[in-house]
């Protein structure tokens, strides 16, 4: 098996946890969630040799990991600035800064205390990932990406507009 099978069967696999996410209510849920899902994607792009990408989705899963026991402003800064750090050390043109930004809204997403918020930022994260992952070759975490916006905004839907829907004359 070559070393691209495998990196696309370990992102297949982490859909199945971004999909899921975004079906819980609980911030912590869905935040053990996307841990799972990080250290997969991550070990993704060490075998397309994605280093920027790799070490950014690796910062992400301990980020997601802390933030699942605090929303602390300290700590989002910290993570922030261990991202742009990442960056830079593993500078490697546009894609290196797709990515960046994208981790940057995904970090303030990961560390809001409301659920909505947490969703809303997580899709102008995850649309910035989108972008990277097309452009460095890797159709089935586009399809990820593609994936997890649609979870994220039916769970937007299930959760805030449902109910809504309803109570209307």
């Amino acid at each position: 098996m070559t070393a691209f099978t495998l990196s696309q069967i370990l992102v297949a696999i982490a859909i199945i946890f971004d999909l899921i996410s975004f079906q819980f209510k609980a911030r912590e849920r869905i935040v053990a969630c996307l841990f799972v899902s990080g250290i997969l994607i991550s070990i993704h792009f060490c075998l397309l040799q994605q280093w920027t990408a790799a070490g950014l989705m690796g910062i992400a899963t301990v980020r997601y990991l802390t933030s699942m026991f605090t929303t602390s402003k300290v700590a989002m800064w910290c993570f922030s600035s261990a991202a742009v750090a990442m960056s830079i050390v593993t500078f490697n043109g546009i894609t290196t800064v797709i990515s960046c930004i994208g981790t940057l809204f995904q970090t303030r997403a990961a560390f809001c205390q409301r659920d909505k918020d947490l969703r809303l930022l997580m899709i102008v994260g995850t649309s910035f990932w989108l972008v990277h992952n097309a452009l460095v070759g890797s159709p089935v975490a586009v399809l990820m990406e593609i994936l997890f916006i649609g979870s994220n905004l039916l769970g937007y839907y299930r959760h805030y507009f449902r109910g809504r829907l309803k109570q209307l004359p």
